[in-house]
């Protein structure tokens, strides 16, 4: 599926603020050493839950607006993901542990 335009400049930005990089390729979107980041649209979000799976760190869904990030809320209960809104700020706290 072709990147949507909401999508890179919500990974771009999240990456400048962590200092990091933007990874358009297969993966994690946002890997800073403490974290795991991955951006997704509305249609999307339950993609970012398969993608984050394995990680031994705190990982969170950013999701590109809020009718993404009320989406990406609703599929997180109840599990150690966290969410975060388009500007990178934490809505919901991960609560995997970093091993």
């Amino acid at each position: 599926m072709p990147e949507s335009r909401s999508h890179k400049i919500t990974a771009n930005r999240i990456a400048k603020k962590f200092n990091t990089v933007y990874n358009n390729q297969e993966g994690v979107d946002i890997n800073p050493p403490q974290l795991a980041i991955e951006v997704e649209t509305p249609k999307t979000i339950k993609d970012g839950l398969r993608q984050l799976k394995g990680f031994r760190k705190p990982v969170y869904i950013a999701g590109t607006n809020e009718e993404a990030v009320k989406k990406a809320l609703e599929v997180t209960k109840n599990t150690t993901v966290g969410v975060m809104d388009s500007q990178g700020n934490i809505i919901k706290k991960s609560t995997r542990k970093k091993s």
